[in-house]
């Protein structure tokens, strides 16, 4: 099993910063796209950001140019969130997909518990 374990969510004054963190833990050979994902009740959970070995990041729309999402092998992923909105309010969660072995049929689709971050007006 991996295990992906976020913090850094909080309460945080509208214009304000967080940073969180996923780290993952467990039998890993390698990690191809980790991402940020947001959710707020009653509604589907929308993808944040993404970022895999190759390639730039991805972001949603909403989020361009305010949140920056970053890894470095073997180091836990961020997402660092500036100019935060009340709009930005969610659980936020981490997903990584991969391999646990060099074995194709040892892939792995995970998700943290969550982080709820609330931002006030």
């Amino acid at each position: 099993q991996v295990q992906l374990v976020e913090s850094g969510g909080g309460l945080v004054q509208a214009g304000g910063s967080l940073r969180l963190s996923c780290e993952a833990s467990g039998l890993i050979f390698r990690i191809d796209l980790m991402g940020w994902y947001r959710q707020v009740p009653g509604k589907q959970r929308e993808m944040v950001a993404t970022i895999s070995g190759d390639g730039p990041p991805t972001y949603a729309d909403s989020v361009k140019g305010r949140f920056t999402i970053s890894r470095d092998r073997g180091k836990p992923a961020y997402l660092l969130m500036n100019n935060l909105k009340p709009e930005d309010t969610a659980v936020y969660f981490c997903n990584a997909r991969g391999r646990r072995t060099p074995v194709i049929s040892s892939q792995f689709d995970s998700w943290g518990q969550g982080t709820q971050v609330t931002v006030s007006s």
